[in-house]
């Protein structure tokens, strides 16, 4: 009769323990995949460029990219902005802004605003005519009106017959009170018809701090903030209708009526005057794109100054402006080589950053650091030093900026002590590959 032997049963056991533990133990954890290294999103430091913008502390002022570029997107060099073969893009932000936020009165800025919202809502080609008006009796009295006023007009007659074209010309290059009325009426129907459409367009444009209650700004309620009136000086510079007025030698309109262009300012400078005004309100109020030629390539600006008290501190501001532009208007890194944008670490100590491993630069004036960083990053467990682990892909200059991440320093395996006496991490490793 057989006999219950505990010793012998508690034997087996541990016996088999045992050999699970050698034939299972052992081998997943010597063998097993390592957990993954944890990741912690770093932010590096900001690349500033030597010169900032320097700009108005008075009144309100801004400064916007409208940088020439090539089909392949890189800027244009000088020459290929030269030769009239690139696009236009406006940066996003601005560049830099000075004075108050409060909007100020813009004076005849706002004529800049008619311009683009008629050609918006009247479309032409640059060059051409467009359509005839003949003039009614309430253009002739605009005109009555204004130069008893004394403020800026261009002789008309009822009757008489005026292209799209050469009422912008009247306006934008002679400062036209009166064009500018008959262009909302022409347009739109009716000059609160016009305010109605310009009010909208300027909303859906994104300058909510910019509002019209006239087409010609000689009312006060016509005001906007410097970074707004940036923005309609690079709209208008880069409209083609506008800009090609705005270059050409002003001749001779209807009856040989001659118009003088009231725009330009310190072309010595690299200035391209855009709307330039004074009103007692709104002070001297300047509209203007500025270029910068660094090397081979172009860097072109729109700038607006509102609230300037007269016209020696708008030549010193101007002139202050162009100086930092042409310090501060360089290859920028964007991506730099080495700045780290996350740190990797190991369950069993190591550590390692996600490094930029190929910089990447934008030619221009720097506005602000890169933004709205996203990181991508493989699952690391080790890896040698300079390994391609992820990308990162930043906001720049109105543009996704991208390069790889790679590992600046050398993540080893840890070896089998450290897996037989950490089994819970080797073990979860296993079970999250299954």
């Amino acid at each position: 009769m057989s006999r219950f032997r505990p010793g012998r049963v508690i034997g087996i056991s541990v016996g088999t323990l045992v050999i699970l533990t050698i034939g299972v133990y052992g081998p997943a954890t010597l063998l097993g995949p390592l957990p993954h290294a944890t990741v912690a999103l770093t932010v590096p430091d900001a690349s500033v460029t030597a010169s900032t913008p320097v700009l108005p502390a008075a009144g309100t002022s801004g400064i916007l990219a409208v940088t020439p570029v090539d089909a392949t997107g890189e800027s244009a060099t000088a020459d290929t902005a030269a030769a009239g073969t690139r696009t236009e893009t406006l940066g996003v932000d601005p560049i830099a802004v000075g004075g108050g936020s409060a909007p100020l009165p813009m004076a005849s800025a706002a004529k800049i605003i008619t311009a683009l919202v008629v050609l918006d809502a009247k479309p032409l080609e640059a060059g051409e005519p467009g359509p005839a008006y003949s003039l009614v009796t309430a253009d002739y009295q605009d005109y009555l009106d204004y130069t008893a006023e004394d403020a800026r007009t261009v002789i008309v007659f009822p009757g008489e017959s005026w292209t799209e074209r050469e009422m912008l010309q009247a306006m934008i290059l002679g400062s036209s009170n009166n064009h500018a009325d008959t262009l909302a009426r022409w347009a739109f129907g009716s000059v609160d018809a016009y305010l109605t459409a310009a009010n909208a367009w300027l909303a859906a444009n994104g300058m909510a701090d910019t509002t019209v209650v006239d087409a010609n700004g000689l009312q006060d309620g016509s005001a906007g903030t410097g970074a707004d009136l940036a923005r309609i000086a690079a709209l208008a510079a880069t409209n083609p209708v506008i800009a090609d007025i705005i270059k050409q030698p002003a001749s001779a309109l209807v009856g040989q009526r001659g118009v003088n262009n009231t725009t330009a300012y310190l072309p010595e400078e690299g200035i391209t005057g855009v709307s330039r005004s004074y009103t007692d309100a709104g002070g001297v109020c300047f509209l203007f794109t500025a270029t910068v030629v660094a090397g081979e390539k172009t860097f072109t600006f729109a700038g607006a100054f509102l609230g300037e008290p007269d016209y020696d501190t708008l030549t010193a501001d101007l002139t202050a402006l162009m100086a930092s532009a042409r310090a501060g208007v360089t290859e920028l890194p964007v991506l730099a080589e080495g700045d780290g944008y996350a740190t990797l670490t190991t369950a069993w100590g190591d550590s390692a950053g996600a490094v930029v491993g190929t910089p990447k630069t934008r030619f221009g004036w720097q506005a602000a650091a890169p933004s709205n960083a996203e990181v991508t990053l493989d699952d690391v467990t080790t890896g040698r030093a300079g390994a391609k682990i992820g990308r990162v892909t930043v906001d720049a200059f109105g543009e996704s900026v991208s390069s790889t991440l790679e590992l600046d320093s050398t993540l080893t395996d840890p070896g089998p002590g450290w897996r037989l006496l950490h089994p819970i991490p080797v073990i979860s490793a296993l079970v999250n590959s299954w």
